[in-house]
């Protein structure tokens, strides 16, 4: 057995670590002396420690830490650990590379910060259109999965651009939304509703150029000109997307044009 300093120095963990380790549950000692609490470890606590340096290494965190070891035995392929840790890294790398993206849009390419495009604001009226639907209670970056799954449904009676409801009134992370394309025919496909949307006989729309991300600008006008005429929004509000990614390739997301449409009494 081991005394703490021992296995500190044999370890490269400082006794500090150790201790910690052991209050988390971690890295127990297995024994302890009743009389003073002095930490002994064993060959066995060794491995474990060994693992432990090696999850630290590639940055697991202490729940993960703690995950692994309450559920790692001899039998159990490690690999299923660092795979879940890897898929962990690569999602949060395209996190930052999106908020790179944004933090590059919003100073623009002389590194002044971008003024916010000028909205013309127009009253409309909707007509009636036939959809084939999907609604869903989600994530916002869920939507082209859904998207696909229509297109593949829909084959080549699609009969105008793609657009999305959004029901709610204040932004939601997790949003209603209803993404729609409309179609030619009626459509009959497993989970995908085929109907035909009713006129919006009143509305006030503007058309976005850019970003995805800058959308809450395009927002802002037609909240500000709807206060200013005293008009009273309703939902759901309607984004168009007359030219925007590709199924596969994105494309100059500054060129990207989306109609925003919302429903006033």
């Amino acid at each position: 057995m081991y005394r703490i300093s021992e296995f500190s120095k044999i370890t490269n963990l400082t006794v500090k670590a150790l201790r910690y380790y052991d209050e988390q549950g971690i890295l127990v000692p297995s024994h302890r002396d009743s009389q003073n609490g002095y930490r002994y470890y064993s060959e066995e606590d060794f491995k474990r420690a060994q693992l432990v340096a090696l999850l630290r290494s590639f940055d697991f965190s202490i729940s993960e830490l703690r995950d692994v070891m309450e559920n790692f035995d001899e039998d159990t392929d490690l690999a299923y650990f660092l795979e879940e840790k890897k898929a962990m890294i690569e999602h949060k790398i395209e996190k930052e590379k999106e908020l790179l993206k944004k933090i590059s849009l919003y100073i623009g390419p002389t590194g002044q910060k971008e003024s916010p495009m000028q909205y013309k604001i127009e009253v409309k009226r909707l007509e009636p259109v036939m959809v084939a639907s999907i609604r869903y209670q989600g994530l916002y970056s869920e939507v082209g999965k859904y998207i696909a799954r229509i297109y593949k449904a829909v084959k080549g009676n699609a009969g105008g651009v793609p657009f999305n409801l959004y029901y709610n009134e204040a932004y939601q992370e997790k949003a209603d939304i209803e993404i729609c394309v409309p179609v030619k025919r009626y459509i009959e496909a497993d989970g995908i509703e085929c109907r035909t949307l009713p006129a919006v006989e009143r509305a006030v729309s503007t058309t976005h150029q850019g970003s995805y991300s800058q959308f809450n600008h395009a927002y802002k006008a037609l909240l500000d000109y709807s206060r200013a005429q005293d008009l009273k929004l309703l939902t759901p509000s309607r984004e168009i997307y007359m030219k925007g990614p590709g199924a596969i390739f994105r494309g100059n997301e500054n060129k990207y044009m989306t109609e925003i449409v919302i429903p006033f009494a």
